[in-house]
């Protein structure tokens, strides 16, 4: 079995590449030429496999570059993850989102229809959709309200790909993720941002945290559980869209409170509301129901909320102590 991953180089890519290498299969991934210029720093989530995967450059918003990667790979299996996922950036690039995420999307879903219909498309949604949610918690059948470039992105990508499934029977399916963490989480991001300067402050290198909207509420699960449901969707007879979250909810001052207590300091000595970091349209509170995974897909999620930001943080205490 073969299977491309785009976005092969991120947190999600990364650990979905080894899950498949240790299931049996060929593992190819897409990869932005800009991405080789600087291996170490550009592919450090991939290191420890760089040498039993294949990377092809390509880019998401040149569709003869994703044309021929795909007829080079010809997968069994395509994981559509790679976009601009950082919510805050949407806002301040607005076009670049809507044009990496939509038609990067249109294309990956155009050539696989065009050269290797056979093959099983995974396409990631996320919980952005919802956005200013009408029901807590969310399922499958919410209607989406977005409040950012980003989630707009998204929802356009869930479309197409329910599309391509509708209008030319492609085994499609949109895997609607919840918030996802792991140490290899990019830096950008709130749970990252914070595990890593708390363990700087405790080394001495930092002195505050700077935050926006402490009360956002957020499902929160960890990333190296959820890319196995990836692979679980598309072993379906059928092709659906399944939520995956974990059926809680915790808020932003919740993580911060548990990091700090892992390394003995109270988190209001050291946290700053800086108010150039709240969004202009916010997501106060996203809870998923997963059910309809448990009962199909017969997924369950055992790890709790403190062991996540306890390991996100013990393990940014090891990489700045090593560094």
């Amino acid at each position: 079995m073969k299977a491309l991953i785009t976005g092969i180089t991120g947190q999600d890519g990364s650990y979905l590449a080894e899950y498949l290498l240790d299931l049996g299969y060929e593992v190819y991934g897409i990869v932005r030429r800009v991405a080789s210029e600087n291996e170490k720093h550009r592919w450090w989530r991939i290191l420890n496999i760089i040498d039993k995967v294949k990377l092809i450059p390509a880019s998401l918003e040149n569709y003869g570059s994703i044309f021929k990667a795909v007829k080079e790979v010809m997968p069994d299996e395509c994981y559509h993850l790679a976009a601009q996922s950082f919510v805050s950036w949407s806002f301040e690039d607005e076009f670049s989102t809507l044009q990496t995420n939509i038609l990067g999307t249109s294309y990956v879903l155009q050539a696989i229809k065009e050269l290797c219909p056979n093959c099983k498309v995974y396409f990631a949604a996320s919980s952005e959709m919802f956005g200013k949610a009408e029901e807590i918690p969310q399922k499958e059948t919410t209607p989406f309200h977005p409040r950012s470039p980003y989630g707009i992105s998204k929802v356009a990508g869930y479309y197409l790909t329910q599309n391509y499934r509708e209008a030319y029977n492609l085994f499609a399916t949109a895997g609607i993720l919840y918030n996802h963490e792991s140490p290899r989480r990019g830096f950008e991001f709130v749970t990252r941002k914070i595990s890593s300067t708390v363990a700087k402050i405790k080394l001495g290198f930092e002195k505050k945290l700077k935050l926006g909207n402490i009360g956002a509420m957020r499902d929160w699960g960890d990333a190296r559980e959820y890319v196995k449901v990836m692979h679980k969707m598309l072993q379906m007879d059928k092709p659906e869209d399944f939520l995956i979250a974990t059926g809680e909810t915790h808020s932003v001052k919740e993580f911060c409170e548990i990091a700090f207590d892992v390394v003995g300091l109270k988190w209001e000595n050291y946290v700053e509301i800086d108010d150039k970091l709240f969004r202009p349209s916010d997501v106060d509170l996203l809870i998923g129901d997963p059910s309809k995974a448990k009962k199909i897909l017969g997924w369950e999620y055992n790890k709790s909320f403190k062991e996540l930001v306890e390991d996100m943080v013990l393990s940014d205490l090891n990489y700045f102590k090593n560094i």
